[in-house]
């Protein structure tokens, strides 16, 4: 892309355009044959370790687990295309599942461990899941019951197995006498261009919607994040955030093992105390989290009595990070090549990096440059056309590591995913003369609530279903701990008596997962309304930071 001349100017104008050039090619091979090669070139070097049951695997050794669990998968009758989906906290099987579907060109689903029976069966039947691994319970949830009650409406699911259970250790047991042969042919059979995961983020039209990737995408994806920060056999990367997102299972899991670094699972959801005792016990090196999960471990009360003299680097992203808590990260914790990143799931995901050399400014006030063998631009939301440097825009994406489609929704895909392969983010930013870019908005209307992304819409669809509520628009307020909260405006039926935020909480309870369920909730007689009958959603932000004494609404900005 080239300059342009703005009429009547001599000064040349330079587009918001940045491409990743890169002398390290990009990674040609699957998943599993990568794999493979690591645990060749570094047999002896610890893979794997989780924390809390002291359980822990060299290269050698988990794939010789990957293996089994890869041939039981292939003796319950699963084919390539097939999809399996996993529904569990962080723990060892999830990783094993993960590796063990890539082998065998078997679509991984990942299913958010928050989620509720409503959510879960709108996955399964929508994804076509035919086996689903699932953790008995996690925190308040107990998975087999919530599986049992949707289960009979999943036409197409005909295995459960349960981690732990006889059924999982019967798996496990017909794959270490399987044929590996076998597994060996389907493996080399593979295409790094296939379909190999499916992960749902919140749709804005009521339902979430699968973001297809490929191992090409998200192979590379994982390669050069953890290159970015430096990563060898001697990086132990601690992975506090979720497998079932992009965070943990391709910049932490997959960013490990295309490096060949060890990765270390502190617990099986987030716990300050748990990841702080990790990092010290196992000497890791690097350590990933939002910003509220960097805070929580700064001001846990014995935070001066872990040695974490051993950390480097990492990774902050998911929210806007404070200037104060990224130097509290630096000076305290001595990550003093931390990074930031920025990206979406439908671009495997990260697309912007800050880099190790980083000033503190540019790691805090921008997020980042292009990724290696990336395109990024600045685009006009109405014309799509590039804008000048410093001139605000939508981010756009292309490149490997854009999505192939959302699952079976060909439509959702066009309305994202322009004809040249742009993938429109739907954030506003600004590149600057040296190609940082910095998020200054978003188009629509994206909650992100301590790092997840939250869709107003989904919500709304929801609240239609309460039998007192004739309409209800969500949106995102300021909140210290989370960044936003959610905040429902609702119109009540004729008749109904008022409605408590309380009451909207129990209503949700159960069905939607919590970070989903509105924090505040404000019965009102009608909504502000544009001229042409639009909801402005704008001024109801206002109202109700105003009412409720929550701040500066321009304070709180997009990750």
């Amino acid at each position: 892309m080239t300059s342009a001349q703005t009429p009547g100017a001599g000064t040349p104008v330079v587009p918001s355009y940045a491409s990743g050039i890169s002398d390290t090619p990009l990674l040609g091979d699957t998943i599993g044959d990568n794999f493979d090669r690591t645990a060749a070139a570094y047999p002896d070097v610890d893979a794997l370790v989780e924390v809390q049951t002291g359980r822990r695997w060299t290269y050698v050794q988990l794939r010789e687990e990957i293996d089994k669990v890869a041939c039981g998968l292939l003796e319950a009758g699963l084919q390539v295309g097939d999809r399996v989906g996993i529904w569990a906290p962080n723990m060892a099987e999830w990783t094993l599942v993960q590796y063990a579907t890539a082998k065998i060109g078997v679509i991984l689903v990942n299913i958010n461990p928050s989620y509720r029976t409503h959510e879960l069966e709108f996955v399964l039947k929508q994804a076509g899941i035919s086996v689903l691994v699932a953790a008995r319970e996690f925190k308040t949830s107990n998975y087999a019951d919530m599986i049992e009650q949707v289960r009979g409406n999943c036409e197409e699911l005909r295995q459960v197995v349960i981690i732990g259970s006889p059924e999982w250790d019967a798996l496990v047991e017909s794959g270490a006498s399987g044929d590996r042969i076998r597994l060996a042919e389907i493996q080399a059979s593979l295409s790094a261009d296939e379909p190999i995961n499916i992960q749902y983020t919140s749709g804005t039209t009521g339902f979430p919607k699968g973001a297809t990737l490929s191992h090409h995408n998200i192979l590379n994806n994982g390669y050069y994040v953890g290159s970015l920060c430096g990563y060898g056999p001697e990086d132990r990367v601690c992975i506090p955030v979720p497998f079932y997102h992009c965070f943990g299972m391709v910049m932490g899991n997959l960013g490990c093992t295309t490096n060949g670094s060890t990765m270390v699972i502190p617990a099986q959801g987030f716990d300050p105390k748990a990841t702080l005792k990790a990092v010290a016990q196992e000497r890791c090196t690097s350590l990933y989290g939002v910003p509220t999960m960097f805070i929580a471990e700064l001001n846990d009360p014995e935070f001066d009595s872990y040695d974490l003299s051993s950390l480097r680097t990492g990774i902050m992203a998911g929210s806007p990070c404070p200037v104060e808590v990224m130097k509290q990260v630096v000076e305290r914790m001595g990550m003093t090549e931390v990074t930031i990143c920025y990206g979406m799931t439908e671009t495997s995901p990260v697309s912007t990096q800050t880099r190790a050399d980083d000033s503190l400014d540019r790691r805090v006030s921008t997020i980042g440059r292009v990724h290696p063998h990336l395109e990024v631009k600045i685009a006009d939301p109405e014309n799509g056309s590039t804008v000048p440097r410093g001139t605000p825009g939508e981010i756009c994406t292309r490149g490997y590591s854009v999505m192939l489609g959302y699952w079976d929704q060909p439509e959702k895909t066009a309305e994202v995913l322009d004809r040249a392969r742009w993938m429109h983010t739907g954030d506003l930013g600004i590149m600057d003369d040296e190609g940082y870019v910095n998020i200054t908005g978003r188009i629509k209307d994206m909650v992100i609530r301590g790092g997840e992304n939250i869709y107003p819409r989904e919500i709304e669809e929801f609240l239609y279903t309460h039998p007192d509520i004739l309409d209800a628009q969500v949106i995102g307020v300021p909140d210290t701990k989370y960044g936003e909260e959610l905040c429902a405006w609702v119109q009540l039926r004729e008749g109904a008596a008022d409605l408590t935020a309380e009451a909207v909480r129990e209503f949700a309870t159960g069905k939607l997962a919590h970070y989903k369920i509105p924090r505040y909730v404000m019965v009102v007689d009608e909504f502000p309304m544009t001229v042409t009958g639009k909801v402005r959603k704008v001024e109801m932000r206002e109202k109700t930071v105003d009412q409720l004494g929550l701040g500066d609404a321009a304070s709180v900005q997009n990750a």
